[in-house]
């Protein structure tokens, strides 16, 4: 499949984006018509944007090659959780391992740490070489309180293929963007004008 890069402004957050980060990760690489796809964690910088866009990561975390890596397994984890949910299948042991890793790979105490000058402190470690741990360990974390919460029987894909997003639905819509909507539209028309023909 050929690689189209687009800027994440082009896209539209899907409904339930901005409530819940997991989702926006799922959603983190959209396939597009004529076979193109855009990975908004592509790079490791387009990977550390992402992150600082959601207060996940400082925007000048250096984040490399292995962090940008870890962020698109843990993507394929979540979409794997929420199409399991979505088609009301059982869920893969692996994307269920991979999210408690993710929660649990950080520790959440303060711990005691010794200053030469000053003595003794608590204080949560958070060296840029767990950046991105915290950031998973966020994610996962709602990726679960997602599927868990009310919110999970809202939650279906995006109704206008070749679009691979998921969404929280309201009300009617079926589509994560109003580009969606329009290109499904657009083909129920066409669909109707040619089946006259």
């Amino acid at each position: 499949m050929e690689e189209f890069v687009m800027e994440e402004a082009v896209l539209q957050s899907a409904p339930g984006e901005a409530e819940h980060p997991s989702l926006g990760l799922a959603n983190s690489a959209v396939a597009l018509p004529g076979g193109h796809t855009a990975d908004l964690l592509g790079t490791p910088a387009r990977a550390e944007q992402w992150l600082a866009q959601r207060d996940l990561a400082p925007a000048d975390a250096g984040l490399a090659e292995v962090c940008a890596t870890q962020l698109r397994s843990l993507r394929e984890q979540i979409r794997s959780l929420l199409a399991s949910r979505v088609a009301g299948q059982p869920a893969l042991p692996a994307a269920v391992t991979a999210i408690n890793d993710a929660m649990t790979r950080v520790p959440t105490a303060s711990l005691l740490l010794w200053d030469e000058k000053t003595g003794p402190y608590r204080a949560t470690p958070h060296p840029t070489t767990a950046i991105v741990e915290h950031a998973l360990a966020a994610i996962a974390a709602d990726a679960a309180d997602l599927l868990t919460s009310p919110d999970a029987t809202r939650l279906i894909a995006c109704a206008s293929p070749p679009c691979n997003r998921f969404l929280l639905k309201h009300g009617r819509r079926q589509w994560c963007s109003t580009r969606c909507g329009d290109r499904a539209r657009a083909a129920r028309a066409y669909a109707r004008r040619t089946t006259m023909d």
